[in-house]
């Protein structure tokens, strides 16, 4: 009997969440070392600034230093491969980006990591719109203008953008595609070299993400003719989105956290739980809004991980649109 008592003992342990309390005194006991962030952009990047704003807050709740290292290079690759091979034991964290985890699916025969396997969701940050731009004292006013005034002088009128394999690029073809527009598409090494070209007059019009440009347009330096998120932004809002005059045109970078494949699952909700409280604090989200990006709180990483599923089928379609094919 005592026999048949102590199967029965373990049986019913097993069948009782036993190991909920264990999984609560891990996610208590965490983080009880420095957690690494790591980006593929450069110091004072937005991305950059943004990952460290919300380190800073994280400390006081985590009581451990989130140390952020910078990987830039190879249009994301660098710094994700990087991510990709770096310890599962949940202080390693990848604040990822749209061409990160997405599009250079598409662009790319060949990745030395794989978006899907490698990484868990874990936290989605914030959407980064797009805007199409000219100079202060252009005659164009309005993206009606800009296509007509495209078409009446097919291949001279320029757009600049930072090359057709980047975001912005692959935004201009298809602003390009849908529109009918027939702009001669320059592609620059940066926004910041396309912005000066523009204020300089030797561009007509560029694509550029507004976190770069918001500023030269608030001191009356350029203007933003529209921008590409399917609705108008809060702090622009008599700037109309692309979308009012091309239906389903939704064209924003974004960012997420990912980490490796194997995380244990107590570091991946602990963190959520934490970056959605800040990003849902109005001063912080007043701080990254400064920055460009719209914070966009609470997706849980189930949530995120169907974002990414959408995101990638999205593009799929959008890249045979366009032409765009890997090399």
């Amino acid at each position: 009997m005592n026999r048949r008592h102590a199967i029965q003992t373990l049986a019913a342990l097993a069948a009782v969440p036993a190991l909920s309390p264990l999984r609560s005194a891990l996610a208590q006991a965490w983080p009880d070392k420095p957690v690494r962030l790591l980006l593929s952009q450069p110091p004072g990047s937005g991305p950059d600034n943004i990952a460290r704003l919300l380190s800073e807050r994280l400390y006081p709740r985590w009581g451990q230093a989130v140390v952020i290292e910078n990987k830039p290079g190879g249009q994301n690759t660098v710094g994700a491969q990087a991510a990709a091979r770096s310890p599962a034991d949940g202080y390693n964290f990848y604040f990822a980006t749209t061409a990160a985890l997405v599009t250079n699916t598409f662009l790319f025969k060949q990745l030395p990591y794989d978006p899907a396997k490698d990484f868990v969701p874990v936290a989605f940050i914030a959407r980064s719109p797009f805007g199409i731009l000219v100079k202060a004292d252009s005659p164009i006013r309005t993206v009606e203008e800009l296509i007509a005034r495209s078409k009446a002088t097919p291949g001279t009128f320029t757009l600049g953008n930072e090359g057709p394999r980047t975001f912005g690029g692959m935004i201009a073809r298809l602003f390009n595609a849908r529109s009918g527009a027939q702009a001669n598409l320059v592609p620059y090494v940066s926004v910041g070299v396309s912005a000066q070209n523009l204020m300089g007059g030797h561009v007509d019009a560029i694509v550029a993400d507004v976190a770069s440009t918001a500023q030269l347009a608030k001191q009356g330096r350029l203007r933003l003719l529209a921008v590409t998120s399917d609705k108008r932004l809060a702090d622009w809002p008599q700037v109309p989105a692309v979308s009012e005059l091309l239906p389903d045109f939704d064209m924003v970078g974004w960012f997420a956290i990912v980490a490796p494949a194997g995380t244990p699952t107590a570091a991946v909700e602990r963190v959520n739980r934490d970056i959605n409280a800040l990003l849902a604090d109005e001063e912080v989200a007043g701080r990254i809004a400064t920055i460009g990006p719209i914070a966009a709180p609470g997706y849980s990483p189930a949530q995120t991980g169907d974002f990414l599923k959408r995101e990638h089928a999205r593009w799929a379609q959008i890249t045979k649109e366009i032409d765009i094919l890997p090399e």
